[in-house]
């Protein structure tokens, strides 16, 4: 298992968009982030630091895992 990483929303929105995810809207300091034929978002929240758990679920989410995650960080 890969250490989760300390990363800001907007890296976390960055990585996101490597992986084929699209900033759909903005509402207030959260991200809307869309995937063509996925019928759930990522809410990325804009926070200087995310929790760790925030950013676990968001990467469960994104159906990625936490070395894929930190892979795409690598690249960035």
């Amino acid at each position: 298992m890969s250490r989760l990483p300390v990363v800001s929303g907007a890296v976390a929105v960055r990585v996101s968009a490597t992986a084929d995810w699209f900033v759909g809207r903005q509402k207030g300091r959260h991200v809307i982030l869309t995937k063509p034929h996925r019928k759930a978002n990522l809410s990325i929240p804009l926070h200087r630091e995310l929790d760790p758990g925030t950013l676990r679920g968001l990467i469960r989410d994104s159906g990625m895992t936490v070395a894929e995650f930190v892979a795409l960080l690598q690249t960035l």
